[in-house]
């Protein structure tokens, strides 16, 4: 699986040295050799052109694919050859060393990768001279969900089961569940996308709302799934996820405009008849309780009579 950005980082080094030595390469051939399918290949060239030795055109990598072979136009600007040696300002190197520390400290990075990344940090303060005093009075902290990206991005590396206790903010409460990691992504947030043995379902976790995560002895086996595209927004739902209908009335009709959705049809009332799919058909009480006069859950019936018991709740709450 190519969805760990370790990985894929590793495997993009691996490509400027294989591409460097195989001119008009055909993409099926270099796809095969890193066992990766045509489509991450060309994902991966996408990014390649915005790599080089510095931001001037010159020095980026001129690579591009015509769907079956691969032409690099200047491998020179990889930085083997006998050109210019690669010369850092003081606030490049100040910037460099201050993410290689923090880096460093991550846990659950291989410590392969932490020993290469340690001798490499020494190299660039021997050669930064006074500027590697100035990173010296600078530190990093990543965030507390650092610690859960290793452990899930290790978990995807190794092919290995994950158990987690993970807050619902639609039920309000600290769930445990085993999980097969399917991929990391990043959309305003860090989220993992997993198959859940709780709900036999696909589901989607945010890393900073995980309290607890342990990697476990059985290996990952996820069933096959496709891959969302997640370029326009998190909320993608899936032919397979249960169907809910909402009615709302005018005051309502926004809901189709925030709400991913199959169908809206028109009310007498100049309401509409909302059809859409959800992982989590729970969390959409909430949207009923926000509603209020202006809306309310049809089907499923387990669904409707749950959010109109959770009204009746808050209103007895709000009474007392």
């Amino acid at each position: 699986m190519a969805g760990n950005a370790i990985d894929q980082t590793r495997r993009m080094l691996s490509l400027v040295t294989y591409l460097r030595e195989r001119p008009g390469a055909r993409v099926t051939d270099v796809a095969r050799a890193f066992g990766i399918t045509e489509d991450e290949l060309i994902g991966d060239l996408d990014v390649l052109p915005m790599c080089g030795t510095s931001f001037r055109g010159g020095d980026l990598l001129d690579i591009d694919t015509d769907g079956d072979r691969i032409w690099w136009h200047n491998p020179d600007a990889s930085g083997t050859s006998t050109g210019e040696p690669l010369r850092l300002a003081a606030d490049e190197a100040t910037a460099l060393l201050v993410a290689a520390r923090a880096v460093a400290t991550l846990p659950g990075l291989r410590e392969g990768d932490r020993q290469a990344l340690l001798r490499a940090t020494a190299k660039l303060e021997a050669a930064a001279g006074e500027a590697a005093g100035a990173s010296s009075r600078l530190s990093v902290t990543f965030e507390s969900e650092g610690g859960v990206f290793a452990d899930v991005d290790r978990a995807i590396a190794e092919r290995r089961r994950l158990w987690l206790r993970y807050y619902s903010p639609a039920r309000d409460e600290l769930t445990e569940r085993e999980v097969d990691p399917i991929r990391l992504f990043a959309v305003g947030h860090t989220y993992m996308e997993a198959w859940c043995r709780l709900s036999e379902a696909r589901r989607t976790f945010r890393l900073d709302r995980v309290a607890e995560i342990r990697l476990l002895d059985e290996p990952s086996d996820p069933p096959p799934v496709e891959l969302r595209d997640l370029s326009e927004s998190l909320v993608q739902p899936a032919a397979e996820d249960p169907e809910v209908v909402v009615e709302v009335g005018p005051g309502g009709r926004w809901v189709a405009e925030y709400y991913p959705h199959d169908s809206a049809e028109e009310l007498p009332d100049g309401g509409l008849r909302i059809t859409l799919r959800t992982p989590d058909p729970a969390s959409l009480r909430r949207l009923a309780l926000r509603l209020g006069r202006d809306g309310r859950i049809v089907s499923p019936l387990a669904l409707a009579d749950s959010a109109r018991d959770a009204a009746r709740e808050a209103l007895a709450a709000y009474g007392e």
